[in-house]
């Protein structure tokens, strides 16, 4: 088999090699390439004769998937795989596996962070201090009994039930699949609805679909209490960026916590929510903690050896 990384998957050389090891010594060929190239001839060019293509967040259009006669298998350092023509890999009989589960931690942890940061004005107060200011002005509020809205309970959003637990939150919850391991937590599952009218914090956790883009839209944002928080480490396009600024601007929701947008970063200058009131953006690093980008690269071989075995993991 010739395997092809087609774009870097964030650890050193040496890594990258010590997870091949297995892979070359029982004849397959690893090839991997130190440089990010999104032109479509140059990735035809790169995957021509592989057999399994790695990558993370590289877009893969059908043409490309296409050009390549051998392709079997393509295994992703990243939990979405909407960068990925799916239509194309189903049709054609190619299996995509993702890197499931490498960033629970990473991503629960962040969604904190912006939690606190927003309800404690961990911004402002920085400033103010710089500024030989007082604390006048910036007091805020605790997580210990407030309500934390968690929409999807998948992997990551039962993490952040764990950790609203141990905050002392009381726990609202939405999907389609209610899951045991969150009613244990103590957590209620709930309409979309309620969750937005009752939660003091409104946390999103669920994979980018047809069905949740543009989800939380200016409807359900005006559901909203005028002291909640909405935060967004799961990908751009389930939230109305246009909707929730005008919301910020307007004082009808008290703040919010970023990591996602339409676009990868760099984020354009004009983009509303990087103009708008009380919220902490950052560009795309819930995921990106060194021990959760080691464990993709694992979890991306891992699904190679799987594969080969004929038990494949983490199929989409």
């Amino acid at each position: 088999m010739r395997i092809v990384a087609l774009e870097p998957l964030g650890i050193s050389a040496a890594e990258f090699q010590e997870l091949a090891k297995p892979l070359v010594a029982a004849g397959h060929e690893v090839v991997a390439f130190a440089d990010r190239v999104e032109d479509n001839a140059v990735l035809m060019e790169r995957a021509k004769d592989a057999d399994v293509l790695l990558l993370t967040s590289l877009p893969l259009a059908g043409e490309v998937i296409r050009s390549v006669p051998n392709l079997q298998l393509i295994s992703v350092a990243f939990t979405g795989v909407d960068h990925i023509d799916m239509a194309t890999c189903r049709e054609l009989g190619i299996i995509v596996c993702n890197s499931s589960g490498y960033a629970t931690h990473a991503v629960a942890e962040l969604a904190f962070g912006f939690m606190i940061a927003v309800m404690r004005f961990m911004l402002p107060c920085d400033a103010a201090t710089r500024a030989g200011k007082t604390r006048a002005g910036l007091i805020g509020n605790e997580l210990f009994g407030k309500t934390l809205g968690i929409v999807g309970t998948g992997k990551i959003g039962l993490r952040v039930a764990e950790l609203g637990q141990a905050f002392g939150c009381r726990l609202l919850v939405c999907d389609p699949v209610e899951r045991e391991e969150a009613k244990q937590l103590g957590a209620k599952y709930v309409s979309l609805d309620e969750l937005m009218a009752e939660s003091d914090v409104v946390t999103v956790h669920a994979p980018l679909t047809d069905e949740t883009k543009g989800l939380i839209n200016a409807g359900k944002i005006a559901l909203m209490k005028p002291t909640s928080v909405l935060v967004n480490c799961a990908r751009g396009p389930i939230v109305d960026s246009e909707a929730l600024a005008a919301a910020l601007n307007d004082g009808k929701i008290a703040g919010a916590g970023i990591d996602v947008f339409e676009m990868e970063p760099p984020i354009p200058a004009d983009h509303p929510l990087l103009n708008a009131k009380n919220v902490v953006v950052a560009p795309h690093v819930a995921f990106a903690t060194e021990e959760a980008i080691f464990k993709r690269a694992k979890i991306v071989f891992d699904n190679i050896t799987a594969w080969l075995a004929g038990n494949p993991q983490n199929v989409m």
